[in-house]
């Protein structure tokens, strides 16, 4: 028993050790997180929310550096090959007057549920083969459109493109993300390209060898659809730089990011159907300032975060402290 315990403690400590040299790959911390947020227009709807006002909003009040703007393809190209770029131009134009600059994400895998958002006449195509066309087409027209746009940033391709089981999605599918990829960098050379994973559910091997830049999630406070019960992650900061350093290690010098943390509740009914007092079960004031404090720690900048739509939907229910600690969060 004895030898046994020796030999554990001889295991744990070359885990601890190996874990303290790949966060020193892991880079230099930031000196100073700059913050963005996501945005989803439908999802701003779906709450019953004035979208167009919200977004100013955002932009206006909150004193965001960034924001990464999903160009759905459902609403891009709502009929095969005629396209509607009039509230991908308003949120562009909005940023560009308030010198936001912009993560535009396009794709049929974006932010927010069901992650996939292809249009309805795309199940009624008649092969694999006109599928991928179609959505090379979509991607194509939307890079075409904004590659020369002042309030572009950087280009996001797909969304956790391998994160399997998460979302009414088709299986991943490398080979097509790669082609993307190279569809965006060659209508576009002039700006980088950012490929996302999940922070918890991945080992961002496949997703940190892809594009220019990499950005993580950074969830905390979730319902398990495993043990049916809300769920809070106690994953320390230390475990995303462990990561950084792996990756840093295989792709040298590549930037890292959070490019979603979690600053709203996660739910199983939806917001609406949803108490204030279960929202806060998994996002409250102090679970907010957990989200902040374990985000910096990691280090990485800039950091976008998650549930912007919501902050404003709560000022709007009597519950303004969301939407002020951002505020004060990016003074």
């Amino acid at each position: 028993m004895k030898k046994f315990f020796k030999w554990l403690c001889v295991v744990v400590g070359v885990i601890w050790l190996l874990c303290f040299v790949l966060t020193l790959f892991a880079g230099k911390k930031a000196d100073k997180i700059v913050y963005g947020a996501t945005f989803s227009y439908p999802y701003a709807q779906s709450l019953g929310l004035n979208w167009k006002e919200t977004y100013i909003a955002m932009l206006s009040e909150l004193n965001l550096k960034y924001v990464r703007i999903p160009a759905y393809w459902n609403a891009t190209e709502p009929k095969q090959g005629e396209f509607d770029f009039s509230n991908l131009d308003f949120q562009l134009n909005e940023a560009k007057a308030h010198n936001v600059k912009v993560l535009l994400a396009v794709g049929r895998r974006l932010p927010r549920w069901p992650e996939c958002h292809e249009p309805g006449w795309f199940k009624d195509l008649p092969s694999p083969a006109s599928a991928e066309n179609a959505q090379m087409a979509y991607v194509a027209a939307v890079v075409s459109r904004y590659a020369g746009n002042s309030a572009l940033y950087a280009w996001q391709v797909e969304n956790e493109p391998f994160l399997d089981g998460f979302g009414e999605c088709p299986k991943a599918d490398a080979a097509l993300l790669d082609k993307e990829i190279a569809l965006v960098r060659s209508t576009d050379p002039a700006h980088p390209i950012l490929i996302s994973d999940s922070g918890e559910l991945s080992l961002w091997i496949k997703s940190g060898k892809r594009g220019d830049l990499f950005g993580t999630t950074l969830y905390r406070f979730v319902f398990s659809d495993v043990f049916k019960r809300y769920w809070v992650n106690y994953i320390p900061y230390w475990f995303y730089r462990v990561k950084a350093g792996v990756l840093r290690i295989l792709n040298p010098g590549k930037p890292i990011m959070i490019v979603e943390l979690q600053a709203e509740p996660w739910t199983t009914k939806g917001i609406l159907k949803t108490p204030i007092e279960e929202q806060f079960m998994t996002m409250s004031t102090k679970k907010f300032d957990t989200m902040i404090s374990v985000s910096k720690a990691t280090g990485f900048s800039p950091q976008y975060l998650w549930g912007a739509e919501w902050w404003y939907w709560m000022k709007q229910n009597s519950h303004p402290e969301f939407w002020d600690k951002v505020k004060q969060l990016s003074q």
